[in-house]
């Protein structure tokens, strides 16, 4: 070991509390070493001497580093005391007490051996960055220490909830704290304009910035794509500076080399994503220049597709960028909007936004049937999980009581999704294993981006396999657990096996370019696509809209193929549709998949239950009415759920829809009408369901109603709640005279934004800090309004005076 880090004045500290209990949490500051000298220092401890630790990272490229860190200060190779593991690629020996591991494995790891024989403790490094393995990681390691007391959980984080862990963990659980090594770090601000090309302004303000500041720079960008485009713009604006990109789409090499000085001296530019924000350190880095982006997947229940969205970073990884510039000494960070601009303090744990089939298949195979049974610091949203649960069964991995069925149990070999791996188990049917195998490796693979014809880029692997050497070693390890050889006669049963994988995404063409996805909801192509005139079609791609969702990549389907695929296209069902256009129910018998319909005919009567299936579908498709008896009671629970927790219900717009049947189907018996569905008093109906101890609360935590100053009540609007904006009062500034701060709700958790209004009703200031305006935004209110309303007071201190909503008193 050589200079000594914030985190060995700690060492003792957690050594004696994982002594006397089984789980601790660390909150360490970044620059602490917290990565890689604690994990070492706990190989000394005596409960360590029972089995190997495991330390858990969340990115494979940090995984590898830190391994190779720490066997480097051993004096040793990667491999001996301290190895690493991740999908595809693992370094230990029998020697091996220290493995760093990615946190698939920890939960493959689990449900091979629940109770982690020959492991003494877990170590869940970065945890602030809430993914969802290290979510379900930890549920599962805590059920699993439920029966091994011995077990040692350590959870380590820059930033930590620490209240929320308290509340899975204990409350008795040792928390230790550890400053960080940072360096001081001027902060700048310099808002982008829309009005020019973005990167053109990125350029001028890194080029300025590095005039001001010695050593290399970090630029944090949303995606590859604008990594790319500032790359260009830099080779012609300066090309004496070496521009490196840090992506996970990069080779392992070329990632290394990003983290390391110029050889010759010559300063750098990093263009990295987020991956740069926490566990790697990227050497020589004095200057950090932040977009304020970051691009993360969110899944859609209603859709069932994930799509990527670009939002403002939240303050918390603002601040993990921003010290990365003070890490080896003195910095400066320019972050590339105003300062006035709001963050949200953390970011949404990817359990909230994620797609839940992969959960939903680890629960059925750990027997958990009911996710409450675990110990979760955020819960399963229950209509992704729900809609997780849909494709499970469709794909045909979960009986209805949500137990895995033998295909699922036999799928649970294969290190992939749910839809891949009984795309993979099935493939012995289509004498097609090969093709499945190198088929995953392809879909799975990074460098198909810029491919958008699937059959071409797989033709080419296969064709050459030497020159996509990383899918080769992904397509032979699955090739070797399937007991085949990586030898691929024929491309025939490719869009067979994309169905088997991808059954909602099965596709039927209505006219040129527009088609039904089994699922429901429509997609597009262009007209001139060679495509667009299919009869049907597996859309292996698409952009995630819940409606005309955009088709990136498909393989052409034959129908005889998919009659021979899947059973139910040769069975008879009712189907009811509401036509808008006829304004009445439309009913028929069919056959096909699911929305694709191969065959139909007429239907002598209408069964009640698929009245009730057409009309929560037409209800889907619609939306919820604009009501707002609706709006703002979905409002108010959004509000308490996030101050309050997660026994407030999720009465979002995509979860009420995702569970219409639960909530809203038993209203509907002799129901025949949308409009009639669509007057029912769905806010009554969502109340009357609330449990008691949190229906009582309601009006006390997010009253409808607020009194202020002037003895007057109004109305509070909460509808901005569900966007994780505050409530609204409006009010005419004369009647809060007298109030020393912004009213707060949600037992105190969050502030009334008041709109103070002018005596015609008309926006003066918008506030959540009413001291605060009073004290500097009031007295130029006052200069500018009491020359256009004279009538109205206009005191010098508004604190002090008498609060009103008439105008002055005549003499």
């Amino acid at each position: 070991m050589t200079a000594a880090l914030p985190i060995e004045s700690r060492l003792n500290a957690i050594q004696a509390a994982l002594a006397d209990h089984p789980r601790v949490l660390l909150v360490a500051e970044p620059g602490a070493g917290k990565t890689t000298r604690v994990p070492l220092d706990l190989l000394k401890a005596t409960w360590a001497r029972q089995g190997k630790i495991l330390l858990l990272e969340p990115r494979r490229v940090a995984a590898r580093l830190a391994a190779g860190f720490m066997a480097d200060s051993l004096g040793e190779t990667v491999g001996e005391t301290v190895g690493y593991r991740m999908r595809g690629d693992s370094r230990v020996g029998p020697a091996t007490r220290l493995e760093v591991v990615t946190q698939g494995v920890l939960t493959r790891m689990l449900q091979d051996d629940p109770l982690l024989e020959g492991v003494a403790g877990v170590i869940f490094d970065e945890f602030h960055e809430r993914s969802l393995e290290g979510d379900l990681g930890l549920a599962l390691a805590l059920d699993a220490q439920s029966v091994r007391d011995d077990l040692r959980l350590l959870v380590m984080s820059a930033t930590l909830d620490v209240d929320a862990l308290l509340g899975v963990l204990g409350d008795n659980v040792p928390v230790i704290d550890c400053p960080g090594r940072t360096f001081a770090v001027e902060t700048r601000y310099r808002a982008l304009s829309t009005r020019e090309d973005t990167a053109a302004q990125q350029v001028r303000a890194l080029l300025e910035a590095m005039d001001a500041q010695v050593g290399d720079a970090l630029v944090i960008l949303p995606g590859v794509g604008e990594i790319r485009r500032l790359a260009r713009a830099l080779a012609s604006r300066a090309p004496e500076l070496v521009v490196m990109e840090l992506h996970g789409r990069l080779p392992l090499e070329a990632q290394r080399r990003a983290l390391r000085p110029d050889p010759g001296g010559r300063r750098r530019v990093v263009l990295s994503t987020a991956i740069a924000e926490s566990s790697v350190t990227v050497d020589g880095v004095r200057l950090v220049v932040d977009a304020g982006l970051e691009r993360v997947p969110v899944f859609q229940p209603r859709s069932g597709l994930t799509r990527l969205e670009t939002r403002r970073v939240n303050r918390a990884s603002a601040d993990q960028r921003r010290g990365r510039a003070g890490r080896q000494g003195p910095g400066l960070c320019v972050r590339l909007w105003a300062d006035e601009q709001p963050l949200v303090p953390h970011g949404e744990p990817e359990i909230r936004q994620a797609d839940l089939a992969p959960l939903a298949f680890e629960l059925a195979r750990w027997g958990i049937t009911e996710p409450d049974s675990l110990a979760w610091i955020t819960p399963p949203p229950a209509a992704a999980l729900a809609a997780g649960r849909d494709l499970l069964r469709r794909l045909g991995l979960l009986d209805e009581a949500c137990h895995l069925t033998e295909l699922g149990r036999a799928a649970t070999r294969w290190p992939t999704h749910p839809r891949l791996a009984a795309m993979l188990e099935r493939a012995d049917t289509l004498d097609a294993q090969p093709l499945a195998c190198a088929l995953v490796a392809l879909l799975e693979g990074r460098g198909l981006d810029d491919e958008r014809d699937l059959e071409r880029a797989l033709q080419a692997r296969i064709t050459a396999p030497r020159e996509h050497r990383q899918w080769q070693r992904d397509a032979e390890r699955l090739t070797r657990l399937a007991g085949v050889s990586l030898k691929v006669t024929s491309l025939a049963p490719l869009a067979e096996l994309l169905a088997l994988a991808y059954p909602e995404r099965v596709a039927q063409r209505m006219a040129p370019g527009r088609f039904r996805l089994a699922g429901g909801g429509l997609a597009t192509l262009p007209e001139d696509h060679s495509l667009a005139h299919a009869e049907l079609l597996v859309a292996v791609e698409l952009d995630g809209q819940a409606s005309g969702a955009r088709i990136f990549r498909a393989v052409a389907l034959a129908r005889d193929r998919l009659e021979a695929l899947y059973s139910e296209c040769a069975r008879w069902r009712a189907s009811l549709e509401w036509s808008d256009e006829q304004g009445r129910l439309v009913g028929e018998q069919v056959r096909g998949l699911g929305a694709v319909v191969l065959e139909r005919k007429p239907l002598a009567e209408l069964p009640p239950e698929a009245v009730r299936a057409a009309l929560l579908e037409a209800l889907r498709r619609r939306g919820l009415p604009q009501d707002d008896d609706l709006r703002q009671l979905q409002g108010r629970v959004a509000l308490l759920r996030r101050t309050l927790g997660d026994a407030w219900p999720d009465w979002s717009e995509t979860a009420l829809l995702a569970t219409l049947e639960a909530w809203l189907g038993p209203h509907l018996v002799g129901v025949t009408r949308l409009e009639a569905v669509e007057r029912l008093p769905m806010a009554r109906i969502l109340l009357d369901g609330l449990d008691w101890p949190l229906r009582s609360r309601l009006d006390a935590l997010a009253p409808l109603r607020l009194a202020v100053p002037s003895g007057a009540s109004h109305r509070v609007d909460y509808a901005p709640c569900q966007e994780g904006k505050p409530p609204v009062l409006a009010v005419k500034l004369q009647e809060c005279f007298g109030w020393q701060a912004s009213p707060r709700v949600a037992d105190g958790g969050e502030a009334v934004l008041l709109h103070l209004l002018s005596p015609a009703r008309r926006p003066l200031q918008v506030t959540a800090d009413l001291a605060s305006f009073w004290a500097n935004g009031y007295p130029e209110v006052r200069r500018e309004m009491r020359g256009r309303y004279p009538k109205h007071p206009w005191p010098e201190d508004p604190m002090t005076a008498e609060a009103t909503a008439r105008t002055k008193r005549r003499r």
